[in-house]
């Protein structure tokens, strides 16, 4: 397979898009990597990291919160690594869930494509004070649809993928990600919490006059369980993205365990929307030709094997809205047609 290189319309389109979004203040800054598996990755930045870090600029290195990027940057490729039947009900794995649990006959398949029939709602701080297991507590409640029977985006489930990790590796999902990250050469890619500094990306202000989340995970729940889970928590840099990226394309190149993981990411499990499938965690487009997620804070990547491109967007649109699917739609949308236009 040869790459198809980007076209210098494409990347100034993107890069106009990126300005703009930091002018009108929907982000504070960010950085996008555009990229090839034949060559280094180019990078487009705009803004600052945030006010409270000066007149610091983003670039390759800087840390972000990538939010439900850990879907697909841990917990899911790791579920793989594992070896984990993907047929298998999460009660196999999790000793304390009761075998009649409303939840427990959910599968690992079934969590990875969003399919579960779990609540979408997550509040993790309702279990206060509770003494039973979290994975009990979420297997213990009633479902809201018949597992497998269609697409509902929910976060339960990728908590209790990375409970059921560790029970079934005997390790902690930290040391596990740790792992796969150095084998990858992703050498800032951590879960929080992380030192403040002007390197690492502010999030959202949560009460007025008090310093905003920054190096600690924007997810609350991800917070809950002490930075570590399997839907959120991960911090990383565009630049590592884009060796993640890299590697994903070579491996689909060369039929390498990391490319059969991603071809098999990118079969079709569920309906999302008229011309939009859900893979394994990812999100399928051009009939499934690319993938891609999102992370809440404003964070987005695309693979597309068949050309060997990729694309990153890092940012902390959180820092000063929550709206952020509206305000993000635009650079998301352009993205999303980039990479999927013709060569």
């Amino acid at each position: 397979m040869t790459a198809t290189s980007w076209k210098p319309a494409q990347l100034a389109d993107l890069r106009e898009c990126l300005e703009l979004m930091t002018a009108d203040g929907t982000v504070p800054g960010g950085v996008i990597a555009h990229g090839t598996l034949e060559g280094e990755p180019g990078f487009l930045t705009a803004g600052v990291v945030a006010p409270e870090c000066g007149d610091a600029r983003p670039g390759p290195d800087t840390v972000y919160d990538v939010a439900s990027l850990t879907k697909v940057v841990a917990t899911w490729p790791l579920v793989h690594a594992a070896g984990i039947d993907l047929d298998a009900p999460v009660r196999t794995f999790l000793p304390a869930v009761a075998a009649e649990a409303p939840g427990g006959q959910v599968t690992v398949g079934q969590i990875l494509a969003h399919t579960t029939g779990l609540r979408a709602d997550t509040r993790l701080d309702q279990y206060r004070g509770r003494t039973e297991d979290l994975a009990a507590l979420i297997c213990g409640e009633d479902l809201i649809a018949y597992p497998g029977a269609g697409h509902r985006y929910i976060n339960r489930g990728f908590i209790l993928a990375g409970l059921l990790l560790a029970q079934a590796t005997g390790r902690r999902l930290d040391e596990l990600a740790a792992d796969l990250w150095t084998s990858l050469d992703m050498t800032s890619t951590v879960y929080g919490p992380v030192g403040r500094s002007s390197r690492v990306a502010p999030t959202e202000q949560r009460l007025a006059g008090t310093p905003r989340l920054w190096g600690i995970p924007h997810d609350d729940n991800a917070a809950l369980l002490g930075g570590v889970a399997g839907h959120a928590g991960v911090f990383t840099t565009t630049a590592d993205l884009a060796t993640y990226a890299t590697a994903l394309m070579a491996g689909h190149r060369d039929g390498t365990e990391l490319g059969r993981w991603l071809a098999r990411s990118m079969t079709p499990r569920a309906a999302i929307e008229p011309a939009l499938d859900r893979g394994l965690a990812w999100i399928l487009a051009a009939d499934s030709q690319v993938a891609y997620h999102h992370g809440f804070t404003g964070t987005s990547l695309y693979l597309a094997p068949a050309t060997g491109r990729y694309l990153v967007i890092c940012t902390n649109a959180v820092y000063h809205h929550q709206d952020n699917r509206t305000r993000l739609a635009p650079l998301r949308g352009l993205a999303l047609k980039a990479i999927t236009a013709e060569p």
